[in-house]
């Protein structure tokens, strides 16, 4: 049996606000946006190529067990690219805040790309300060 990850909840105050930056300013495609009840709404977005989506929410009950999350919260979602560079200037293109390139090393966070695979990577806020992890991979997911 396969487990899937395909949807990550993220807290967000305003959810026409946090649908307008992700689908305006981040690139990504808006699957679905209903309401299954009167005071509710539920908002899927999905990154562009990516296998899991993200779900924006307002007036939902909280699910049995879990505690809701407080906006702004939710730090360290990942998304992969092939070109960091590219990806980064698309996304300031679309007047979204990014930090400058980085790779990590022995010494912590500097400045520019890495050397070796997998590690240079950017990172971005939602109007939230939902944080946003993004990391160059060598080659697109279908062919890892």
């Amino acid at each position: 049996m396969e487990w899937t990850l395909e949807v990550v909840a993220i807290p967000v105050t305003d959810v026409d606000r946090a649908k307008n930056f992700y689908v305006d300013r981040c690139g990504f495609t808006a699957d679905l946006d209903m309401s299954p009840f009167e005071g509710a709404r539920l908002v899927q977005i999905t990154p562009p190529g990516s296998r899991c989506s993200i779900v924006l929410e307002s007036g939902m009950p909280d699910s049995p067990g879990q505690p809701r999350m407080t906006p702004g919260t939710l730090q360290g979602l990942q998304i992969c690219v092939t070109d960091i560079e590219a990806a980064r200037k698309e996304l300031v293109d679309r007047g979204v805040v990014v930090g400058p390139v980085r790779h990590v090393g022995p010494s912590g966070w500097a400045d520019g790309k890495g050397a070796e695979p997998w590690n240079s990577f950017m990172f971005f806020q939602d109007p939230d300060g939902n944080g946003w992890t993004v990391q160059e991979a060598p080659a697109p997911l279908a062919h890892r």
